[in-house]
Order: structure tokens, then sequence, then C-alpha cells
């Protein structure tokens, strides 16, 4: 949650909102192990190279978070990859569901909860329009009509939009051949000399 680049949190009931959510996230799905606030205050750091204060302050996006998705304390300093990463395969694997069940809560809550801010909301966002990621893909992945109108499962869909781009992407394959190879030709020609020996 903002801000990572002062060492400030914002104030009101929006920001309130977001950590209390997130100390939710914290204590439902990881076991209290990470530290939930804002880059610069809360967690220690100032992190800079993200947009979270700017898609909070300048985009007016309600509900912004930075997410330190691992961390190896025992870890070299020198060892940027070891810090961040986990290495051994039960460490990944559990560093992964864990955070995938923390996202999938996360998209199914956050549209409820801007309902309920909603009343209250001075932002110049219309949150009635907002839709639950976990609602759109419920609705998205079950069919969707073609651009020729027929109701098609998404997985077709997608084959039919590869076919169209790989057909694309061969005759603009051989073009270029045409014109790669019309233009060896040109050069591969002897020139004579206008004036004779």
């Amino acid at each position: 949650m903002p801000y990572d680049h002062k060492n400030t949190t914002p104030d009101g009931l929006l920001s309130q909102r977001m950590k209390l959510m997130l100390g939710k996230l914290n204590h439902l799905h990881l076991n209290d192990r990470c530290l939930v606030g804002s880059g610069g205050g809360s967690v220690g750091y100032l992190a800079h190279g993200t947009s979270t204060d700017y898609m909070y302050d300048v985009g007016r996006v309600p509900m912004a978070f930075t997410f330190e998705i691992y961390g190896d304390p025992a870890a070299s300093s020198k060892d940027c990859f070891k810090m961040f990463n986990p290495t051994s395969t039960n460490t990944f694997n559990r560093v992964l569901n864990d955070w995938s069940a923390v996202f999938f809560t996360l998209f199914s809550i956050s549209a409820h909860q801007m309902d309920e801010f909603h009343p209250n909301a001075s932002a110049s966002s219309n949150f009635k329009k907002w839709v639950s990621i976990d609602d759109y893909l419920n609705g998205y992945l079950m069919e969707r009509r073609s651009r020729y109108g027929k109701k098609m499962e998404v997985l077709e869909l997608g084959m039919q939009e590869m076919r169209t781009y790989f057909r694309l992407f061969l005759l603009s394959s051989v073009l270029l051949l045409f014109m790669f190879c019309s233009r060896i030709s040109k050069s591969s020609r002897q020139i004579v000399s206008a004036i004779p020996f």
C-alpha cells in the first residue's frame, strides 16, 4: 500500500481499510509472516522503482499495492537472486501456493470492499461500474462470441485467433522472402561500365 517513496502512510478510511484487508490476508494465508503496511512507512526501507505511489496519487486507484513476495534474511546481500527468490522446490511450491491463495482472495474481496466504501468516497471514480476480476473471469471463461457472432468456448476461440495470426505471419514471411530474394538478384548483377576501355 502507499507510500513506497515516502516514509509515510496515507491518512483516511481507505488507507485503514487497505491495511486491515492486508492484515487479514496475512493472517489467513501467510500465518502472519509478512510485514503489513507501506513500503516506506512500515516495512523499513523505501521501495524505489514501483508505481504504487503514482497509481494512488495521480491515477486515483483507490487500492494500490506493492507486494514483496519472497525474502530470505539468511541469504548474502551479495547474492540478489537468493535474497528474493526461493531456491528449493519445496519453498518455491509453498510460496506459489500461499501467494496464489492471497491473490485469489484479494481479487474476490476487493470489489466488495469498494462497494462498502462507495458511500463515503470522495474520489471521482465510479465504483459502481467496477467488477471483481473473479466475477469477470467466471463469466469470461464460460463462453464468448467470435467476430462472426458464433458462440464458442474460449479455447476454441483462442485456437481460431492463433490460426488467423499464423496465416498472417506466413503471408508476411513469404512477402519478405520475395523482397529479400529480388534484392539479392538485383545486387548480384554485374555492373557494366558505360566507358569502353
